[in-house]
């Protein structure tokens, strides 16, 4: 007997596996909140050296500005650079020092601001680039000479993240789902709450960095937790809908960014809601699936019942025998304790998860590239956030369709290469096509959007019960070295404008490639040991596939 003939006489989706759909979307909800979070946070509004001596609402056009600030090659004022000996405009009677523009020799001088920054307030009352020192060793203003700074908090905290996916991969795999979200809930609630009061940059960058490794939970945790309770038919449903609460989270942070415009105040709107979580967590079950892989019998005993009775299934306290439940136990317990060695040592589980490793680091790298960087659509911030959120909407009902008629694989590589080719055409784009730019932005976003909840979906279907959390771990690990880099990679365009979406478009196109070589799971059955994984050859998926779509038609 396997898990699912008990999931059958229990019910695989019913009233049980919605309510704890519906439990576990509040985690859903806070990652895009908390991983988009820099698009608010950390924005760079309109800056000018603070002067000395300068007069009230100034503008940018302001003639005493001109005689103070060098302009770039653009034509625009220097954000960076003032002079330093104001100069007179060439239609005054006085340039420079009395001297006449014939008598000057060479540019004039120009230096780093030396008293701070006056910022744009209009958008943004405050971010962690606008946030003046109170001393020079608690150094902030990340502008200018600092802006590399700026970038790196989105870095650091996706290394948390990384960090976080590699521990609670395999903690959750030992000590099981539900505590190791106890531990996720309670860390991200007080590390977010010490973020938030933040007295320096040293200690913003660390407790936002330990704040990223606790969120890591949600993101092993949350998914397999709902998929481990749910039969074949319905996984990709539940899946889907799952994802749904990510956009729910992308939408619902242009509308808390926008009405919250004080850093310190957005990060505590977005971390407070994990207090509510913890808290529901008494209605949270265990994965009966892995308390069986432990041999923990009584205990997997009390949820299937508890399944049974919500979901309206006639089982008595006697219709799940300790026999029967014995025997699953005995097929599936864990003799060892699951190890990232596990992953590589069979040469079927090492393909896999060697191929899941390119995919989720081109996802992660192409998604996070694409939606921290937003400028140059033409609209204002929150109308982008908005816009990018709202579009991945019918992404999930992209994924939807195709998972359930092409499969998991052809999808998984479809909308890489989507991705890949509204960047590789944007390349092409002008900035004059502003219309093209933004259009074409919108759809890569859509796409990754896609590709992002395909690989989740995926990647739990490829990994057995006994390393499922650990394989998640472990593919969240190197897609979270992706999301970490990509704030990173939007500095090249530095060296070359367009050398930001050529990295993103060629990382994701080789993922694309990469997901071709991975096994379709479309309504197999989760494999619950590594000898599950290592029989199922492709050719044997296939067959497993057939009968089962002739008894749904």
């Amino acid at each position: 007997m396997r898990f699912e003939e008990l999931l059958d006489q229990v019910g695989g989706f019913g009233p049980f596996q919605l309510w704890n759909v519906a439990l576990l979307a509040l985690p859903r909800v806070l990652l895009p909140m908390h991983f988009l979070l820099p698009i608010f946070l950390a924005a760079v509004p309109a800056h000018r050296c603070a002067l000395p001596g300068a007069p009230a609402n100034l503008s940018p056009q302001d003639a005493w500005l001109e005689a103070h600030l060098p302009r770039e090659p653009d034509g625009t004022l220097s954000s960076c650079l003032y002079f330093t000996h104001s100069q007179a405009l060439p239609n005054t009677t006085f340039w420079g020092a009395g001297q006449s523009p014939e008598q000057m020799e060479g540019e004039p001088s120009t230096a780093p601001c030396p008293q701070g920054w006056d910022y744009d307030r209009s958008e943004f009352s405050s971010t962690i680039a606008t946030e003046a020192p109170p001393c020079l060793s608690l150094q902030w203003d990340l502008v200018c000479e600092q802006k590399g700074l700026n970038k790196a908090t989105s870095t650091f905290f996706f290394a948390g993240v990384l960090v976080g996916a590699v521990a609670f991969g395999y903690l959750s795999d030992r000590f099981g789902r539900r505590r190791l979200l106890l531990v996720a809930y309670v860390s991200s609630l007080g590390l977010g709450l010490a973020s938030a009061a933040s007295v320096s940059y040293i200690m913003f960058v660390i407790t936002r960095t330990l704040t990223g490794t606790a969120l890591a939970g949600f993101t092993i945790i949350v998914m397999p937790l709902e998929m481990e309770w749910l039969d074949v038919g319905h996984r990709t449903v539940a899946g889907v809908l799952s994802g749904t609460f990510w956009t729910v989270g992308v939408m619902l942070l242009a509308l808390v960014g926008y009405l919250i415009r004080d850093w310190r105040w957005l990060l505590l709107a977005v971390t407070l809601p994990c207090a509510p979580g913890i808290l529901s967590l008494w209605w949270v079950p265990e994965s009966a699936r892995w308390l069986l892989t432990q041999g923990r019998v009584e205990e997997a005993h009390r949820y299937l019942l508890r399944c049974a009775r919500l979901n309206g299934r006639p089982v008595g306290e006697d219709g799940l025998s300790q026999e029967a439940l014995n025997k699953v136990a005995a097929q599936e317990r864990v003799v060892q304790r699951p190890s990232y060695l596990d992953l590589f040592r069979t040469p079927r589980l090492r393909h896999i998860s060697l191929c899941c490793m390119v995919v989720w680091f081109g996802v992660n790298f192409s998604y996070y590239g694409l939606s921290l960087d937003i400028s140059g659509l033409g609209l204002n911030v929150y109308q982008t956030q908005l816009l990018f959120g709202a579009v991945e909407l019918p992404s999930k009902l992209l994924v939807y369709l195709l998972v359930c008629h092409a499969g998991r694989r052809l999808t998984q590589a479809g909308t890489l290469l989507g991705t890949a080719l509204a960047l590789g055409i944007s390349l092409l784009v002008t900035s004059e096509m502003g219309a093209w730019s933004t259009a074409l932005a919108v759809i890569g976003k859509g796409f990754s959007e896609a590709a992002f909840t395909t690989a989740y979906l995926f990647t739990s279907e490829l990994y057995p019960t006994v390393l499922r959390q650990t394989g998640m771990g472990l593919t969240s690990l190197v897609g979270r070295l992706g999301g970490s880099l990509a704030p990173l990679a939007a500095l090249l365009d530095g060296i070359w404008l367009s050398l930001p979406k050529l990295a993103y478009g060629g990382i994701v196109l080789l993922a694309a490639c990469t997901a071709l070589l991975l096994p379709e799971t479309r309504q197999a059955q989760l494999p619950e040991t590594i000898q599950d994984v290592e029989r199922s050859a492709p050719s044997r998926l296939q067959e497993e596939e057939m009968p089962m779509k002739q008894v749904q038609d």
